[in-house]
């Protein structure tokens, strides 16, 4: 497949926010608003099977947060989600509401699934 798949968080960049976004993550993780931050990183770090998962793909992946991607793509679609950009167009690949019922393993079932249908 080609083309550039861009996963957006529903956080913004920058290590104050990130250290929020921990913070949020343990006081209240069920209000925390980033559903893609939740299953692929822990409290401190990416998680092990979500980095050797993206290592192993051959697509080119981007990853954003919600001010960099508005920034560069003003933008303001519902997030978390996952685009695809392709011959200088970017559209919705995988949208929040799909996300929102995602654990990890489902997340990568899905990311492969589409995959192979875009091959």
């Amino acid at each position: 497949m080609n083309g550039t798949l861009i996963f957006v968080y529903n956080a913004d960049s920058g290590a104050w926010n990130g250290y929020m976004d921990m913070l949020h993550k343990i006081i209240s993780p069920k209000t925390y608003p980033c559903h893609l931050c939740d299953i692929t990183y822990g409290i401190f770090s990416i998680r092990k099977e979500w980095k050797e998962f993206i290592e192993q793909q051959s697509i080119p992946m981007r990853f954003l947060h919600k001010d960099e991607w508005e920034n560069e793509f003003q933008s303001n679609e519902s997030l978390p989600a996952i685009f695809i950009e392709k011959n200088g167009k970017v559209e919705v690949w995988i949208d929040e509401q799909t996300m929102k019922g995602l654990d990890l393993n489902g997340l990568k079932s899905l990311i492969e699934k589409k995959l192979k249908i875009a091959a």
